[in-house]
């Protein structure tokens, strides 16, 4: 008898618990400005970059988003090395920016005719950053 009681409530409880879930509306998901660093030269974070970048634009295309490559993330954006040039360029059409930092360019020895033609060029990635925050940017950094 008291398992039977303790089975229906547990059955009751964990019901009502999952009763409780639902999507949450996305109707307040316009005029969003997302600034992302990228600071890893990891390839498996680039993807999954490109990947949360197609999910944020197909909820809210008009989100201003601008990914900020620096130390080894500047790797993202260099031609011989970036296994994401398809989807950097598919972005950048979608009016995605791209900006690579010119300290971490002279501290890796790379060349701007090295990074992609869908990247521009801040003198320093992390005022780039901070400057957007100033000017009520949200932050991201890449690796989620």
């Amino acid at each position: 008898m008291n398992q039977l009681l303790i089975a229906g409530l547990l059955l009751f409880t964990f019901g009502t618990i999952s009763a409780q879930h639902k999507t949450l509306p996305d109707n307040d998901y316009s005029g969003n400005k997302i600034v992302i660093q990228v600071v890893t030269e990891d390839t498996v974070a680039h993807k999954a970059l490109m990947k949360q970048l197609n999910n944020i634009t197909s909820v809210a295309a008009d989100t201003e988003i601008e990914v900020v490559c620096h130390g080894p993330g500047l790797y993202m954006l260099v031609k011989e090395r970036s296994i994401v040039q398809a989807q950097l360029k598919k972005h950048a059409e979608k009016g995605i920016q791209f900006v690579a930092c010119e300290f971490s360019l002279k501290e890796r020895k790379v060349d701007k005719s090295q990074i992609v033609e869908e990247a521009n060029f801040a003198r320093s990635g992390a005022l780039e950053i901070a400057s957007k925050q100033r000017a009520g940017w949200s932050y991201l950094k890449a690796g989620f």
